[in-house]
């Protein structure tokens, strides 16, 4: 009697199971042992193997009641903690993203109610529209007479397809044509005392004309030299997969397409969604709202009170760079979600324009080089086509190529931001160029450790915690400077 009972107590204190197997079974002991208690409990027998510590041992029958013996072990497996190395991703961290989302939403309400309690609404009865903002009517015009340009490269491309003009002359005509394009709002700008975020406005509608542009006048040169070797019984090349025709048409869908390439013919739907696209219109209104928001009632605010980052306390300009960080990414990401998301599709879905992969997963990106590739694709996709490619195609270096697409990327950042601020001091180039040895960096760190978290980290410091914030303070700075010089004189 007294051996059976020392049968019975041995139960489960030596289940037979090999190390692999049970770090291969980490975490199933719970579901496993209530398996056991429920068949238990139904009367069932439990037949468990005793050992002797080296995987032997013999089937015994088990009545259910000595499972929940004082006796019965309480540690039956090798189990990793559920933060460990080697376990933590085998677990769910919901709970964990529920606290995270609850702790953004506390933190930011009692900065939302701290602001209100310090400088009350700000939002000011003119923030669409007022009087002032009759005086930027220049730029307005500027705007409209923008799209002369274009109709002077269809004119020159007619001519060139009906062999009017030799080669040559059509060359100069468009270097003409481009260069005016992007020089005339320039010049409109620095003579107009105007609002920075009109002369932006104006300097991206250019900058976006000056784009197509080029992407029309070089798929045109390119189409035509093709049809040139195809008349001299040359064999057809693959890459000609449209036919060489001047059209107005196309050219007039081209310029209104959410897109920077030209091609004759796109992919196209099949109908326009009317109730999406009134939906998505009120959510772009909605946003734009709260962008708007955010920036009177709280970056305003913050940055009038600052002082320049590069002078003063070095401390002090942390805490303002970092207290502005937070706003300042909102309106990032609500800027990106306003046009690459909304507006983008919205125009897309009235032109029935079918390729509509306007941006990819950027926020994923585990190197500064992988971000600039997938957050702006019209972009992207321009330089690859009629920048990056032709200098590999002419025998330039893939880095050095690489070095004068950044360097095209920070010209039309100065033009954008530097001349509509009427500065100088090419913080947007230099931003950009910046970018150069973080690519390496990021690109270095993660052919090293293989570790897609260390760059991601990396690129949302360097945009969102330190950069944006930092050139909001100096362009404000630089700009409230150059109006007191003025006043001054």
């Amino acid at each position: 009697m007294l051996e059976n009972e020392t049968k019975h107590s041995a139960i489960d204190s030596t289940t037979e199971m090999s190390p692999n197997d049970d770090r291969n079974r980490i975490g199933n002991d719970g579901d496993d042992r209530m398996e056991e208690v429920n068949s238990l409990s139904n009367g069932e027998v439990s037949n468990d193997r005793i050992g002797n510590g080296e995987g032997g041992g013999h089937h015994v029958d088990v009545p259910w009641r000595l499972a929940f013996r004082a006796s019965s072990p309480a540690h039956r497996r090798l189990k990793e903690s559920p933060l460990s190395s080697d376990a933590i991703f085998r677990q769910s961290h919901a709970g964990l993203f529920n606290l995270c989302i609850l702790v953004l939403v506390a933190v930011n309400s009692r900065l939302i109610i701290e602001n209100f309690m310090k400088y009350g609404l700000l939002i000011r009865a003119g923030f669409w529209f007022s009087s002032k903002s009759l005086r930027d009517w220049p730029l307005l015009m500027c705007c409209l007479s923008l799209p002369i340009f274009p109709l002077g490269a269809f004119m020159v491309e007619k001519l060139a397809q009906h062999k009017f003009i030799p080669e040559p002359v059509v060359v100069l005509l468009h270097v003409l044509i481009c260069m005016a394009s992007i020089f005339y709002p320039v010049f409109v700008i620095l003579r107009c005392d105007s609002a920075v975020i009109f002369g932006i406005a104006l300097m991206l509608f250019a900058c976006i004309v000056w784009s197509k542009l080029v992407s029309y006048i070089h798929t045109n040169y390119d189409m035509r030299a093709l049809t040139k070797s195809t008349d001299k019984g040359a064999s057809k090349s693959s890459n000609m997969e449209y036919s060489y025709d001047v059209s107005f048409k196309g050219l007039a869908y081209f310029m209104v397409a959410p897109t920077l390439c030209y091609q004759p013919s796109y992919p196209r739907t099949t109908c326009i969604r009317k109730g999406w696209v009134v939906r998505q219109l009120v959510k772009l209104v909605v946003y734009t709202g709260v962008m708007g928001f955010i920036i009177e009632q709280y970056i305003n605010p913050i940055v009038q009170n600052s002082q320049h980052p590069l002078k003063g306390n070095l401390l002090y300009a942390i805490e303002r760079v970092l207290k502005l960080s937070v706003p300042t990414l909102y309106v990032w990401l609500c800027m990106f979600y306003c046009f690459f998301h909304l507006w983008l599709n919205i125009l897309a879905e009235l032109l029935r324009f079918g390729d509509r992969e306007f941006y990819k997963d950027w926020w994923n990106a585990k190197t500064v080089e992988e971000y600039w590739r997938t957050w702006n694709m019209p972009v992207h996709k321009w330089m690859v086509r009629h920048i990056y490619l032709p200098c590999l195609l002419n025998g330039i270096p893939r880095d050095f190529a690489v070095v004068i697409v950044f360097f095209v990327s920070a010209i039309f950042h100065e033009l954008c931001i530097g001349v509509s601020c009427h500065i100088s001091n090419f913080w947007a180039f230099m931003g950009i160029m910046f970018q150069i040895p973080l690519v390496l960096f990021t690109n270095y760190l993660q052919n090293k450790f293989r570790n897609t978290m260390v760059g991601n980290m990396i690129f949302w410091f360097f945009f969102s915690i330190l950069g944006q914030p930092m050139y909001v303070l100096l362009y404000y700075h630089d700009v409230m400077n150059r109006k007191d010089n003025e006043v001054n004189k």
